[in-house]
Order: C-alpha cells, then sequence, then structure tokens
C-alpha cells in the first residue's frame, strides 16, 4: 500500500486556487490599496478640499478678525490744492554746469497755477468724527486756522463706497499733528464700527495692525509689533511726543491711519517713518515707524471738538494770549563743557531775553548780563535760569508753556528762579502783550 505524500494537501491546494485566481487576486488587490490609503497621505494629484477658517493659525485668526470688524472703517484722505506746477527739469538743469545750460532746450512749464493731490489716511472714531493728521490737510489750509484754502478741497473714501465725499476740517492740533474731519453728507457714509481707544498701558513686544492709503493702495494692511514706546520725536508744532515705534511697514500715505492692537483698539495714530530711499528718490519703509499714541489722541480730542486750532503750537499764535514775555532756551541743550564752566543748573530754562514793558520785566526777571567764550563759542551767561513754576519743574520750553497757557491774564504764576548760585522765588503777574504799532 502506498502511503500519501506530506505534500499531497499542498498540492490540491493550490489546485484549487487556480479555478479562484481572479477573485482572489482582486479582494486582495482591493485590502492592500485601503491598507496603504489608511497608512499614508493621498497620492499625488489627489487634493483633500481645505477648510480655510481651520487651516489658519489663531494669530492668524485674529488679524482677519481685526480687519473684517474694522477694515471698513478706515478711509483714504485725498487733498487738493491750486498751487504753481512743479518743473520737473528744474533740478537736471541745476545740476548741469552753467557754460553747458545754454546748449540745451527743455520743455517750458506752463506759469499757471494747477490742481495738486495728495493722499493720507484717517479713521472713524466714536461720534462719526474722522482722525486724521494735522499735516495730511495742513497744505489745504490758511494759516493760523482750519478754513480752506481757495480752490482746496478734502474729501475722504470708504472702502465699500463709490466716489469720495466732501470732508470739512473741524479742528487741528499741530503739537500731536492731529486733525478732526467732519463728513459734509454724513448721510452718504456706510454704517461702520468707530475705532475704539485702547485704554490698557502700550506694552512693547505686543502685536501691532497698521491699516493705510500708502502709495494711494487703500485699505492696505501690514502687521508687526511695537518696537518701542516713548520715542520723544518733535511733532509739527515742534513739541517733542512720546511715540509709540513699530515695526509693521509704514509708508507713505499711511499717515493718519490706525495702528490696532489685537482687540482692534486704537494703540496710535500712524504718523511718520525713518524712510529708506530707492533709486527713484522715493521713501519707503526700513521697519521703523512712528505712531501718536491714542492717549494723547484722547486728550486732544475736546480741543477738536470744539474746532480751529488747539495745543501749544495755536495758542502761541495767538495774539490776545498772557505772556511772560521772554525767550529761553533749555539747560539741557548747553554743551556740557559750557553748563560746567557757567556752574549752570542741573536743568531748567536759561533766559536769553526779556521784551521791555512785559510780566517778566516787571517781575524783574532778568536776561543775560554778558557772552562767555567757551571753546570759541558765545554762550549767554549772567541772567536768570528759571527752575520751576508753580511747583513744578520746567526742563523743556513746552513745560512753562502749557502752565502759561493754561492761565487768564490777570493770573500770578510762581518761578523758582536760579542766578549765580542763588535761588529766589518770583511771582509774575501775566498780561497780553501791546499791540505792535
Amino acid at each position: 500500500m502506498m502511503r500519501p505524500t506530506r505534500h499531497a494537501p499542498t498540492a490540491t491546494a493550490t489546485s484549487r486556487s487556480r479555478h479562484a485566481t481572479p477573485l482572489a487576486l482582486a479582494l486582495l488587490a482591493l485590502a492592500l490599496t485601503a491598507a496603504l490609503l489608511a497608512g499614508r497621505a493621498p497620492a499625488q494629484g489627489v487634493v483633500a478640499p481645505l477648510d480655510e477658517r481651520a487651516a489658519l493659525l489663531q494669530d492668524e485668526a485674529n488679524t482677519v478678525a481685526v480687519i473684517e470688524s474694522y477694515g471698513p472703517s478706515v478711509v483714504a484722505v485725498h487733498v487738493e490744492v491750486l498751487g504753481r506746477a512743479i518743473d520737473p527739469f528744474e533740478r537736471l538743469r541745476e545740476q548741469l554746469p552753467p557754460q553747458f545750460r545754454d546748449f540745451f532746450s527743455f520743455p517750458q512749464t506752463p506759469d499757471v497755477p494747477q490742481r495738486r493731490e495728495g493722499s493720507g489716511s484717517g479713521f472713524v472714531v466714536e461720534g462719526g468724527w474722522l482722525v486724521t493728521n494735522y499735516h495730511v490737510v495742513r497744505d489745504a489750509l490758511l494759516p493760523g486756522g482750519v478754513a480752506l484754502r481757495e480752490g482746496a478741497a478734502v474729501r475722504v473714501s470708504f472702502p465699500e463706497v463709490e466716489g469720495r465725499l466732501d470732508v470739512r476740517v473741524v479742528g487741528a492740533n499741530p503739537d500731536v499733528d492731529l486733525a478732526l474731519l467732519a463728513l459734509v453728507e454724513p448721510e452718504r457714509a456706510p454704517a461702520v464700527r468707530p475705532i475704539p481707544l485702547a485704554t490698557d498701558a502700550v506694552r512693547v513686544g505686543q502685536k501691532a495692525i497698521a491699516i493705510g492709503n500708502p502709495f494711494g493702495l487703500s485699505s492696505t494692511v501690514t502687521t508687526g509689533i511695537v518696537s518701542a514706546i516713548g520715542r520723544e520725536l518733535p511733532s509739527i508744532g515742534r513739541i517733542e511726543i512720546p511715540m509709540i515705534q513699530t515695526d509693521a511697514a509704514i509708508n507713505p500715505g499711511n499717515s493718519g491711519g490706525p495702528l490696532l492692537n489685537s482687540r482692534g483698539e486704537l494703540l496710535g495714530v500712524n504718523t511718520a517713518i525713518v524712510a529708506g530711499v530707492n533709486v527713484g528718490g522715493q521713501a519707503g519703509n526700513l521697519g521703523i515707524g512712528f505712531a501718536v499714541p491714542a492717549e494723547l489722541l484722547a486728550d486732544a480730542l475736546p480741543g477738536l471738538e470744539a474746532g480751529g486750532l488747539s495745543g501749544l503750537a495755536a495758542a502761541a499764535a495767538d495774539p490776545e494770549r498772557p505772556r511772560l514775555g521772554i525767550l529761553i532756551a533749555p539747560v539741557a541743550g548747553f554743551p556740557e563743557a559750557v553748563r560746567e564752566a557757567l556752574g549752570l543748573p542741573a536743568a531748567g530754562l536759561v533766559v536769553t531775553e526779556v521784551a521791555p514793558g512785559s510780566a517778566a520785566a516787571a517781575a524783574g526777571i532778568a536776561g543775560p548780563s554778558f557772552a562767555a567764550q567757551v571753546n570759541g563759542e558765545s554762550y549767554p551767561a549772567g541772567g536768570d535760569v528759571i527752575l520751576s513754576a508753580d511747583g513744578r519743574p520746567v526742563p523743556r520750553a513746552e513745560d512753562l508753556q502749557r502752565i502759561v497757557f493754561a492761565k487768564a491774564e490777570g493770573d500770578v504764576i510762581v518761578l523758582e528762579v536760579w542766578r549765580n548760585g542763588r535761588t529766589r522765588t518770583v511771582e509774575v503777574t501775566l498780561m497780553v502783550p501791546p499791540a505792535a504799532e
């Protein structure tokens, strides 16, 4: 008897599989494909639908939310003035040596007034007012006020509204380079959210979002951080104010636009840049921009809403304002060698001139009695140095101006005065200087 071999069952199974090969292979292929797809990303050419909202990072989603909420509240400010046409060949003509200028013929520029246009940015605040920089609208205004020059116009355009809307300049404060605008036809404006002013202290490193109209490109958004705070820079009114520094890209045309935090609150009003210059001679962003802090806007708003010019620069230009009748220079502005040679105090205001018949002259305030020569330069010496006014130190001219301009004619201001190493107290009764004949 023959025993079956040990390979017989295997041979039988193999024999059966030959008849089932197509179906088995198909099932096997499907199983392998499913396993592969479950364990790896989709094959090339297969793109899964993208959920854009879910794909946004938290910071991106925040920026989008702020722009969707307050982007429509930012306007482009268009300023038109009537002036002489600019001769585009004037600089080229000046660069040529005199002996060659007669050999070149340049097209003549018509010597007639032509319309010129500039642009900036602005934004809506509570009450329906529009805020921008004073320097954006200054060229359209008559000196000493907020009335438009003949032939000048100021208009704004909203992102979601066709055309431009006329505005009037309600008030301006050159000290902080701010102006307040009102729509002539407010019913034509879209319903937008006023941008709230931040009340929390600005912190270095926090997020900053700038919206504006750089180079005429409306509704441009850039982001960055607050790079520094308290940067003392002179404003249009020549008063140094503590600016916010940011690396959010700010370019010409961003002036007057908002710098927002991650809650959409106003950190500051974009005002100035440290500009680079391209090959065409046009200023551009270097990542160092400056904004007027929102708290200064809050302080200035009552004066802006009252109308006209406000602030120290405006008060100084008002002939009806009471004055001390002196010219002053900060001690800090004198070279250290001069301060040491004259034995000046560490801080204060050197009286460089006293007007005859003025309030200061009547109170015995004295200007320099001689000029000291230090390192070949001449400096006023021997006169009074004002250390404080009404008990407050006055290291800068604007510190004294603020105290004086807050008073009325006939009010008394108490000065602490230093002269030649001795300190005394002087009471000065303020008066309006007589009109010049």
